[in-house]
C-alpha cells in the first residue's frame, strides 16, 4: 500500500476545487491562523482576527488595523514597529 499524503487543513475538501486553489487557500489559511506577535507589547500568540482587517491582542487589549488574513500589511509595516520603553 501506498503512503497518503499529508494534506493539512485543506484535507476538508477531499478531492473537490482543484489542487491548485486547495494549496492557496491553505497557504493563506496556516497564515491567518499561526501565532502572531503584537505589535503593541511584543507579546506573541495572544494576537487574534476580530473581523477582516482588524486584529486585537487578548493580553494588553490592542485593536489594530492589518490585513485580511495577516495582521501585518504592506501598508502599514513601519508602524507596526514596537516602540522604545521610557527609562
Amino acid at each position: 500500500m501506498g503512503r497518503k499524503k499529508v494534506v493539512g487543513i485543506a484535507g476538508r475538501f477531499g478531492a473537490r476545487y482543484g489542487s491548485t486553489l486547495r494549496k492557496r487557500w491553505k497557504q493563506i489559511m496556516e497564515a491567518r491562523y499561526a501565532p502572531h506577535t503584537c505589535p503593541i507589547c511584543g507579546m506573541k500568540g495572544y494576537v487574534v482576527r476580530v473581523s477582516v482587517g482588524l486584529w486585537k491582542c487578548k493580553k494588553c487589549g490592542a485593536v489594530f488595523a492589518g490585513a485580511a488574513y495577516v495582521p501585518v500589511s504592506g501598508l502599514n509595516k513601519a508602524y507596526h514597529m514596537k516602540p522604545e520603553r521610557r527609562r
